[in-house]
């Protein structure tokens, strides 16, 4: 019974929450909506922006060590000749 009772309480509640949202508060919940959108862009653009700058250091590192193990392992090839 305490199954069933809940499943009756979520649907009446998300009917008066579609309810209310339509008919009573829509203009404050689309405002919000907008209100929320610059701020989305903004937050991604700068994760977008720190994601680029740490793929760029990550390259330039790899870069030089690469750069160190060819003349580490260099070194080593010229002693073993």
């Amino acid at each position: 019974m305490g199954k069933v009772l809940a499943i009756l309480f979520g649907l009446i509640t998300m009917v008066a929450g579609v309810f209310l949202v339509l008919f009573i508060w829509g203009p404050l919940v689309l405002d919000l909506i907008f209100a929320c959108i610059p701020l989305i862009l903004f937050f991604g653009g700068l994760i977008a922006f720190v994601a680029g700058i740490s793929s760029m250091k990550d390259a330039v590192r790899a870069k030089a060590l690469e750069a160190e193990a060819e003349a580490e392992f260099g070194d080593e090839q010229a002693d073993l000749e």
